[in-house]
């Protein structure tokens, strides 16, 4: 690995604080200053998917579940989800950052990061350029839009850095205090530092930060067991390494039920749906998928089932829904299970559109060149239909009820929807 000559500040990383629910108090006054819980459905046997500073103080965190945050604090505030306005928000926090700053990294629905320039990246050029960032965001998006900023010399450090001071905190790693500051901290701070991960290297004997910075480049890579290990080494002592690119390796939704969803029938429209949603993303994408998975999760703690099918390389929904059906089919025979509390839908093996040929002679095969074209060319009709008139203004069997009638993405933090998708 090719290591940098000298090691300056060169990542300046913005984390929102307390996201979702700064979105919510930003849009509710009156619900400034007060402990807001975000929930994906207003039913106490979910989770929090965001906690405010508020909420926090009484021991209210991401995961915790809502009738539990209500046992901490009975004043708490219990509000759904609104992911078309975090999107919203999301597209309005970037823009204001890029009045200041080249944002050069996305990294999540609250997360960016900016490369310095030689002429921005002293100490007191970091410290004005994000104090105007912080003041821009108070006063162009909103005052309950705080941020943490870290400036390292590379984006992991930034990224620690970010976390070591919140809400609303500066913390810069100068090479004159980052072994200091790194030694105080804990393995998990590192991101991507589970628990599984802890326990494995405390089997090893490491259980320090002091200890990581100590151990040579091989040893780390050792004790990971791949060469992540030997890249943290370098990360770590404030040297930038080259990442490896990445592709796109599924696409996915999963769906929290509603108390009146949660019947076998219900459930099962809502993961057509959920399908449906993820065909759309595909064709978007240019892609195929090769393989479909169904997850589900029963009302009653601990009951779970997943599976998977594979594909012959399709893009079209009716397709993704008749493989659906069959998974379907097998959890109810396998499981049982009457009452389901969430539902997911995963495609992968994923390729280029352009990449699959279709079968000209198979009449039978779900990529048979004439069935194929009727069923992409269906499809797409749908998408620009629902992209012009709304989300579920055409599907394909759902029922009249609503039953399937979907709130709009969820947010997996690393993947910010498209805002098309909420019309979809």
């Amino acid at each position: 690995m090719a290591m940098a000559d000298s090691l300056p500040l060169r990542w300046l990383y913005l984390d929102l604080n307390s996201y979702f629910a700064s979105v919510e108090q930003q849009l509710n006054p009156a619900l400034r200053g007060r402990p807001v819980v975000v929930a994906p459905v207003m039913t106490d046997s979910t989770s929090a998917i965001a906690a405010s500073y508020e909420a926090k103080a009484f021991g209210i965190r991401t995961g915790t579940k809502i009738w539990e945050a209500k046992a901490k604090c009975r004043d708490v505030v219990i509000v759904p989800g609104r992911h078309d306005e975090y999107v919203k928000f999301h597209h309005r926090i970037i823009a204001e950052v890029e009045r200041h700053v080249p944002v050069t990294m996305v990294c999540s629905i609250d997360e960016v990061a900016c490369r310095l320039m030689d002429n921005e990246n002293s100490p007191d050029a970091v410290r004005s350029l994000a104090a105007r960032i912080k003041a821009g965001l108070a006063a162009n998006v909103g005052p309950c839009l705080t941020a943490s900023i870290g400036v390292a010399g590379n984006r992991l450090l930034a990224k620690m850095a970010a976390d070591m001071m919140k809400p609303d905190g500066l913390t810069i790693l100068t090479e004159d205090v980052r072994a200091a500051r790194l030694e105080q901290l804990r393995l998990a701070d590192i991101p991507g530092v589970g628990r599984a991960m802890e326990r494995r290297l405390a089997a090893q004997g490491l259980v320090t930060m002091a200890q990581l910075l100590a151990m040579p480049a091989a040893e780390a890579r050792r004790a990971w067991g791949n060469v992540w290990g030997e890249r943290l080494h370098w990360l770590l002592r404030g040297h930038e390494v080259a990442e490896v690119p990445t592709a796109r390796r599924s696409i996915g939704h999963s769906h929290v039920l509603g108390p009146e969803k949660r019947g076998q029938e219900p459930a099962r429209l809502v993961a057509r749906r959920l399908a449906m949603k993820a065909g759309t993303r595909l064709r978007r994408a240019n892609l195929r998928a090769g393989w479909l998975g169904l997850h589900v999760k029963g009302e009653v703690r601990g009951t779970k089932w997943q599976a998977g099918v594979k594909l012959p390389r399709i893009t079209d929904s009716i397709s993704l829904l008749a493989a659906l059906d069959g998974l379907w089919a097998r959890m109810a025979a396998e499981t049982g299970l009457r009452r389901l509390l969430q539902v997911g839908v995963v495609l992968a093996d994923l390729s280029a559109a352009d990449a699959a040929q279709a079968d000209l002679f198979d009449g039978d095969a779900l990529l048979c060149a004439t069935t194929e074209a009727r069923r992409q060319a269906l499809s797409a009709a749908m998408d620009k239909v629902n992209s012009r008139w709304g989300r579920d203004a055409v599907t394909l069997g759902h029922d009249a009820l609503g039953a399937t009638r979907s709130r709009g993405p969820a947010i997996a933090f690393t993947r910010i929807p498209e805002l098309a998708e909420f019309s979809e």
